[in-house]
């Protein structure tokens, strides 16, 4: 009934928020995503998404199916891994960002080693700007981080909003400069918090900086100030602040994939396994 290939489709969708863009992920047509879908919600039985020509929205029952197809596909993995005839394998320098330290990502790398017992996998955790220096010098071999902003390089994974975010003392003053929380650079959130608030003539001043997010959150939980994040991958004891406090909008962050082109090698297949891995990717522990 759920065929795994109509799941990945629904996955990949869910994740870009966009036909087209799930269609370049997954390496089809847009008007093969369309079909696909409609094959998906006449499965079900029920509509899975709500859609125009300006946005892509699920529906009650679509959020349902996120956590299932996930479960489907991820038991769909583990039995072709199962019985792969041939062990990989050789090396994969694997770079993630910090944004995942504290979500499902160390799981799936886990079953990955599980999995590939012959794969030396070597993890560099760091900022995503940091990660995509490393790979342009090839000493990383795959890299999953956020994309600056202009960036075209790399295989889109999902498109989610930027936050401001902040723990349980007081936001900022709308009169007062905003005190930022943030990474050294070259951060992205960190170009992209001060370039918005330049924009909008907004005041601010760092009253933290730190390269980990362990640290960022220390600070926050303190009430030394906010940062913008991910807002799917807000860390635990931090909120994202309420439109009352008047903090311009941060736009979306483009996570993405590079690197995996050694056709049917290791890095390809942990590529494959961070893509089947769908919505764990983004949701916290």
């Amino acid at each position: 009934m759920f065929d795994p290939v109509l799941l990945r489709t629904f996955l990949a969708v869910v994740q870009t928020r966009n036909f087209t863009q799930a269609g370049r992920r997954l390496g089809v047509r847009q008007s093969t995503v369309s079909q696909q879908i409609r094959r998906l919600e006449a499965a079900a039985g029920r509509p899975l998404f709500a859609r125009d020509t300006h946005s892509v929205v699920l529906t009650t029952d679509g959020a349902a199916l996120v956590p299932l197809a996930d479960s489907i596909l991820s038991a769909h993995q583990r039995a072709e891994h199962y019985f792969a005839a041939a062990e990989l394998r050789g090396r994969v320098r694997f770079g993630a960002s910090e944004d995942f330290v504290l979500t499902r990502l160390p799981e799936i790398l886990r079953n990955f080693r599980s999995s590939h017992p012959h794969v030396d996998l070597e993890l560099t955790v760091g900022l995503s700007g940091v990660l995509h220096e490393l790979y342009d010098r090839h000493e990383l071999d795959l890299v999953f981080a956020k994309r600056p902003a202009g960036e075209t390089r790399g295989q889109l994974v999902w498109r989610e909003p930027l936050a401001w975010i902040g723990g349980d003392a007081p936001g900022p003053d709308p009169g007062s400069p905003v005190p930022l929380i943030v990474y050294p650079p070259p951060s992205i959130t960190r170009a992209r918090a001060m370039e918005v608030l330049e924009r909008h003539g907004r005041r601010w001043r760092v009253t933290c900086t730190s390269g980990s997010l362990s640290g960022v959150r220390a600070a926050a939980v303190a009430g030394l100030g906010v940062t913008a994040h991910a807002r799917s991958l807000v860390p635990p004891g931090l909120r994202v602040l309420p439109a009352q406090h008047r903090l311009p909008d941060l736009g979306d962050v483009e996570f993405v994939l590079l690197g995996g082109t050694d056709e049917g090698g290791p890095v390809t297949a942990l590529r494959t396994a961070l893509l089947a891995a769908g919505d764990r990717l983004h949701r916290p522990l």
